[in-house]
């Protein structure tokens, strides 16, 4: 089991002290809780504050409840509302909350409070804007005694110049099952697991983004609407809004993972479950972005989200004091990154882009919180598997391998807010690419750590024996990895059930070949549980319950003092 870094218990101790100022946006500000004192949550009844799917994640991987997961103190929320200050997001893991005031007296007020450290600071006068670098303006002067950079630029700048013409021409619907889609699920020769009916049932994905415009009408997500699916969303930025404004950019990548129109666009994970989060302001670059993504990750954990899919990445911000240094890309120092490495340590794997900086002169790293030790990187190239221009490089400032993985993310169609398809290129959707093939791996041997799931996708990739910076350990094989799953399985399962017909229309037969079963769950294609026993070795009121299921997918997990097996039951 991944170790929790010793940084993330301490933060209950002394506080996160990054800096002397408090402010994360304009009017907008974090206060830091000293501790989590009298609280009325305990580790020890964690249902209160964690669905069953949750513990059930922290359960099949030996996850400790710990002081992480318990919530905020309420009355120390309290306390600083009853100061005028608008409360916006708190975080159960960084022990504190973002507050909207432009009163200089409600700064003084907070910081009087005993539970609240006193690193809150008025910054006065007008917020300098710093304007984003257009991909189109990004050379700068060319680097001096780095020879494999000068190679990597000079190619850089030949892609460049012929991209404009790649997205000026029209999009080609191709005569497949998988219509525009097919070229990315080919690439990482994933229609095998498809074919096995590995598509995602049962598992749930959170995606974090920027906004999901036209997400609620478009058709390439109406399966979704129409089984029910999508499980919830939330705006982090916006409190109490929808989902479904400011961008589309969400929309393009929920659409290259769950949508379904067969012989016009498939996505790699169209029978998975999902929750949508917005935690990007689309219309400024600012630090409380950080918080609203930590925020986010509690809530999907809270859950019992499998996998996040984030396309997001921060170096520099309109507050330039805010903006982060490649120093900072170390694994540990960003507030996001902070946040996916928890997110990682509770079980989730997190997938997320590497950035679009690689045809900088000036920096062409990862961005945050792609550093993460144990965040899933994903870098992108072309159809061809060559590395696209843009692709953000490593290695991490600690000298890590970063990116870990690529995908298709140069000139790729996904869904449009006017429920249309276009061209568009990014690791943004190289990684929900990746997230979708990883989430249907997973869906066949959910009882393997994130971290060996991982592993087994870095080795399956086509420069494994051989990675870099650039391509990570280049473009996973899918089919591979699931053939490993396949003789991990025979290798190491002892069958201790045996269910039959599977696939049936009425009477399902279970017998057990374990004489110590002691217990059995059954899980909806959403990842519900809806039925636990612990059966005694008696396996007829598993016979019974089964028998009397509808038409779906489900999962049955049973338990033997020496073997645990999964198997999935159909009922049409």
């Amino acid at each position: 089991m991944m170790k929790v870094k010793s940084f993330f218990s301490a933060l209950f101790l002394c506080g996160i002290m990054y800096s002397a100022y408090a402010q994360i946006a304009p009017e907008k500000y974090w206060v830091q809780f000293t501790d989590k004192n009298n609280s009325p949550y305990s580790i020890n009844n964690p249902g209160e504050f964690l669905s069953e799917r949750a513990l059930e994640r922290r359960n099949k991987y030996n996850i400790d409840i710990d002081e992480l997961d318990i919530p905020v103190n309420d009355t120390y929320i309290q306390g600083v509302e009853q100061t005028g200050a608008v409360i916006l997001n708190p975080s159960k893991w960084l022990n504190g909350v973002t507050i909207q005031t432009n009163d200089i007296n409600v700064i003084n007020a907070i910081n009087a409070l005993p539970y609240v450290e006193n690193t809150m600071k008025f910054i006065d006068g007008e917020v300098k804007q710093v304007i984003k670098e257009d991909i189109e303006n990004i050379f700068y002067d060319i680097p001096v005694n780095n020879e494999e950079l000068d190679d990597y630029y000079e190619y850089a700048l030949h892609k460049k110049k012929n991209y404009k013409k790649k997205k000026l021409a029209n999009i080609k619907k191709l005569d497949d099952y998988y219509g525009y889609a097919l070229p990315q699920i080919q690439q990482l020769n994933g229609i095998n697991l498809h074919e096995a009916n590995y598509r995602g049932e049962g598992m749930l994905i959170g995606i974090c983004d920027g906004g999901f415009m036209g997400a609620d009408s478009h058709a390439v997500f109406e399966e979704i609407r129409k089984e029910n699916r999508l499980l919830g969303t939330r705006n982090f930025v916006n409190k109490g809004t929808t989902v479904y404004e400011s961008s589309s950019h969400g929309t393009s990548v929920w659409s290259l993972i769950g949508g379904n129109i067969p012989n016009t666009y498939v996505g790699t994970a169209p029978k998975a479950s999902f929750y949508l989060c917005l935690t990007e302001d689309a219309r400024t670059e600012n630090l409380i972005e950080e918080y609203n993504f930590v925020s986010a990750l509690e809530l999907l954990d809270s859950i019992g989200v499998d996998v996040i899919n984030s396309s997001l990445g921060y170096i520099q911000f309109d507050m330039p004091q805010w903006s982060h240094s490649y120093s900072d890309m170390d694994g540990e120092t960003c507030i996001i990154t902070i946040g996916a490495e928890i997110a990682s340590s509770k079980g989730i794997i997190v997938v997320n882009s590497a950035g679009n900086d690689g045809a900088s002169w000036t920096y062409p790293y990862i961005g945050a919180p792609a550093d993460g030790e144990h965040v899933f990187t994903i870098g992108a190239v072309d159809v061809n598997g060559e590395l696209a221009y843009f692709s953000s490089i490593g290695p991490s400032y600690d000298g890590r391998i970063k990116p870990d993985v690529v995908a298709h993310g140069e000139n790729v169609t996904v869904a449009s807010p006017d429920g249309s398809f276009y061209n568009g290129s990014g690791t943004s959707y190289s990684t929900p690419v990746m997230t979708g093939m990883l989430t249907c791996l997973w869906q066949i041997r959910p009882d393997l750590e994130p971290e060996t799931l991982k592993e087994i996708i870095r080795e399956s990739a086509n420069r494994t024996n051989n990675p870099d910076n650039y391509y990570g350990y280049g473009i996973p094989d899918f089919t591979l990895a699931m053939q490993t799953l396949s003789v991990d399985e025979v290798n190491e399962t002892i069958p201790i059930i045996n269910v039959y017909p599977n696939p049936s229309n009425g009477v399902v037969n279970v017998e057990f070949l374990d004489d110590d079963i002691y217990g059995v769950q059954v899980y909806n294609q959403l990842g519900v549980l809806i039925y636990a026993d612990d059966c005694s070795g008696d396996s007829a009121r598993l016979q019974n319950f089964l028998t009397t299921l509808g038409s779906g997918m489900y999962f049955v997990n049973v338990m033997s003092s020496s073997n645990n097996n999964s198997l999935k039951v159909v009922k049409y």
